[in-house]
């Protein structure tokens, strides 16, 4: 009896949570240090992606150039150096990257809110967009786009932006339809709060946790599609470094300069897994878009 009183007044304490091991953190870190090498690798690596020294081409990594310096990764076909361009390419990754997502982010948030929100004929309309776009494969239809023009960045941003924002506007719509039944959103419109602000105020903010986790795994997609078809020669122009035009440059030396396509195609792969698994972390924390 003694041991079951001393159990019933022992105050109860909540379970700790776990601790995250560093396995789980390293794909932040990884891309961390992408995004650092992206803003601070090209200021203090000088390249230019027009130069060429045929003297120099084709060397094995650490290998010494013309000039006197090393080639720490080698050089390509045209004596370019191998290292500038995978650093160069990290920001062309991360610059198209950040800005298809955000193009999509801003047009998906908003044309999923309107239409989750108020229904009626917005949301009629974007139900039939979404059937008519997805009838398209994504990339098939940024191909046609990026080759039926000249080739730029903000056509490449434009093109993959053209699908990127449905997946946006679907989750938004979903979770604004299941506010907008809410009390508090019931009470704000009973209090005659504009519907503008009900929306601004009392649905978008629920939207961030899942909004950020599908823009991580779209950005990991947006990376992978620009260096294919900068690979295929209608994404990039020449002039801008991007690491699908330096793996499609090495591609007829693979059996013998294995490195000029392999080593800037394992900088691409690493950095599409971490942001893939931080994304799949993200969507297991707040995809699920609960108000709470």
């Amino acid at each position: 009896m003694a041991d079951l009183t001393v159990a019933v007044e022992k105050p109860l304490t909540a379970p700790r949570r776990a601790p995250r091991s560093l396995l789980s953190r390293l794909p932040a870190a990884v891309v961390g240090c992408y995004l650092l090498v992206a803003v601070v690798g090209p200021p203090l690596v000088h390249y230019d992606p027009v130069h060429t020294s045929l003297d120099d081409r084709l060397l094995a990594p650490g290998a010494r150039v013309s000039t006197g310096g090393t080639a720490w990764l080698g050089t390509d076909g045209l004596g370019r150096d191998l290292f500038a361009q995978i650093v160069y390419g990290a920001r062309t990754a991360v610059l198209i990257g950040v800005s298809t997502v955000a193009l999509s982010c801003l047009v998906g948030v908003l044309l999923g809110a309107v239409a989750g929100y108020f229904r009626g004929v917005a949301d009629a309309v974007l139900a039939r967009i979404f059937d008519v776009l997805l009838a398209f494969p994504a990339i098939l239809l940024a191909i046609v786009i990026a080759g039926a023009f000249e080739r730029s960045a903000l056509l490449v941003v434009i093109a993959l932006a053209a699908t990127g924002w449905i997946g946006f506007a679907r989750v938004t719509r979903g979770i604004a339809l299941s506010l907008r039944e809410r009390p508090w959103v019931d009470a704000a419109r009973v209090l005659g709060v504009p519907g503008r602000t009900v929306l601004v105020r009392h649905v978008l903010p629920f939207t961030a946790g899942p909004i950020v986790a599908l823009a991580t795994l779209e950005f990991a997609l947006v990376v992978l599609a620009e260096a294919g078809l900068s690979f295929l020669g209608i994404g990039l122009p020449p002039s801008t470094v991007s690491w699908g035009q330096t793996i499609a440059n090495g591609k007829e030396y693979l059996e013998t300069q294995w490195w000029i396509s392999t080593l800037p195609g394992i900088a691409l792969s690493l950095l599409i897994v971490n942001v893939g698994i931080l994304g799949d972390q993200l969507t297991a924390r707040y995809g699920r878009g609960r108000p709470g």
